[in-house]
C-alpha cells in the first residue's frame, strides 16, 4: 500500500473524527451565532438610525418653529417701536400745541393789560391835564361841577 493510501485513510479517519465530534455543527452554530449577532447589530443600527432620524426632525421642527416665533417677536417689537414713536410724536405734537398756546394767550393777556395800562395812564394824564386848565380857567361852584363831569366824561370814553 502506498502512501497515498495511507494519506486517504488519515483524511477519512480525520474527517469521520470532525463529524464524530461534531465540528461541523459547532461551526455552522459559531457562524449562524455570529450571523444572528450581526443581524442583531444591524437591527440595533437601524433602530438608532430611525431615532437619529426622529431626534433631527424634531430638532429641525423645533428650529423652525424657533425661528417663527424670532420672527413674530422681531415684528411685534418693530410695530411697538412704529406705535410708541407715533404717540411720542403726537404726545410732542400736542404738547407744542399747548405751549404754543399757552404762550399766545400770556401774550394776549399782557397786551391786553399794556393797553389797559395805556389807557388810564392816558386817562390820568388827560384828568390832570383837564383839571389844571379848568383850574386855571373856571372858578367857583360852576368849575366844580364842570370838572366833576369831565372827569367823569374822559373816563367813559377811555374806558
Amino acid at each position: 500500500m502506498d502512501a497515498t493510501f495511507w494519506a486517504l485513510v488519515g483524511l477519512i479517519l480525520f474527517l469521520a473524527l470532525i463529524v464524530y465530534v461534531k465540528v461541523p455543527g459547532k461551526i455552522g452554530a459559531a457562524l449562524d451565532g455570529r450571523a444572528e449577532k450581526i443581524r442583531e447589530e444591524l437591527e440595533e443600527a437601524r433602530k438608532m438610525r430611525e431615532e437619529a432620524q426622529a431626534l433631527l426632525s424634531e430638532y429641525q421642527r423645533k428650529r423652525h418653529e424657533a425661528e417663527s416665533e424670532a420672527e413674530s417677536i422681531v415684528a411685534e417689537a418693530a410695530a411697538e417701536a412704529e406705535r410708541l414713536t407715533a404717540e411720542t410724536n403726537q404726545a410732542l405734537d400736542d404738547m407744542i400745541a399747548r405751549r404754543t398756546k399757552a404762550a399766545e394767550d400770556k401774550i394776549a393777556q399782557a397786551e391786553s393789560q399794556a393797553i389797559a395800562e395805556v389807557r388810564a395812564k392816558a386817562a390820568d394824564v388827560a384828568v390832570a391835564a383837564a383839571e389844571e386848565i379848568l383850574t386855571a380857567k373856571v372858578k367857583d361852584k360852576v368849575a366844580d361841577e364842570i370838572l366833576t363831569q369831565g372827569i367823569a366824561q374822559v373816563k367813559d370814553r377811555l374806558n
